[in-house]
């Protein structure tokens, strides 16, 4: 196994008070792979309503709350303030 590049790795700011969070997932999946949504896979089976909760419902700063998964060639992590890691593996 080898280490992730500095250039596989990309790092985003979510919304936490945006409407949808996985669809600011998707945007930013769209983004980087200059695709369409209609391109992509349904994200529902990947999150179901996980990041919804970690931002309309998030435990205490000190609790660092994360959500990880993977989702189309990325493993995407989400912390509870918004900052999000998308590391491609495929």
């Amino acid at each position: 196994m080898t280490d992730q590049t500095e250039s596989e790795i990309v790092h985003r700011t979510l919304d936490p008070d945006g409407e949808n969070p996985t669809v600011q997932i998707i945007e930013a999946i769209m983004d980087l792979e200059g695709v369409d949504s209609t391109d992509l896979p349904t994200i529902y089976d990947c999150v179901d309503g996980m990041l919804a909760e970690l931002f309309s419902n998030p435990p205490a700063p000190e609790a660092q709350m994360e959500v990880e998964f993977s989702y189309h060639r990325y493993r995407i992590t989400v912390e509870q303030n918004g900052k999000a890691k998308f590391v491609k593996t495929g």
